[in-house]
């Protein structure tokens, strides 16, 4: 299950991406926001990281016009790891080397298609485990140690 969510300037790539997770048949909750509302991107942010905090849904992805504000948002939550990724490069080692776990666009950066080949490697790509894993293990001990 992924949680998706965007403000109003990624509403249209958010739609194009739902469309992608119906035809590979992923189930999703869109967490918002709706084409008539206009809302601030860390809302939408706080709902999507709930939710893979909670582990209601194994991932998600975030979309606002540059990505930036919403990726800094998510990764605010303890044991989110948020990838803003403009290319199948970038999100492929943001699985591989740091689990990330959700995926942010910036709507004015990809094309739908660019954006559905990106998700496409970043829901293909395993976490690679290894020494990666004793680095997430340290970033998960920085947020232990910083996020009280």
């Amino acid at each position: 299950m992924i949680a998706i969510g965007c403000d109003y300037s990624g509403y249209s790539l958010k739609e194009e991406i739902k469309k992608y997770l119906d035809e590979k048949k992923i189930s999703y909750k869109d967490m918002g926001c709706t084409l008539e509302e206009r809302i601030d991107y860390p809302y939408t942010a706080e709902k999507v990281s709930e939710e893979v905090q909670s582990k209601q849904c194994d991932r998600g992805i975030l979309i606002c016009r540059s990505g930036i504000g919403m990726s800094i948002c998510a990764n605010k939550f303890k044991g989110i790891r948020c990838a803003l990724c403009h290319n199948e490069t970038i999100a492929k080692f943001s699985r591989l080397h740091n689990d990330s776990n959700i995926l942010a666009f910036g709507a004015d950066y990809v094309t739908a298609s660019e954006a559905k080949n990106i998700l496409k490697i970043w829901l293909e790509t395993e976490f690679e485990g290894g020494r990666h894993e004793d680095r997430v293990n340290l970033i998960s001990q920085i947020e232990d140690k910083n996020m009280k």
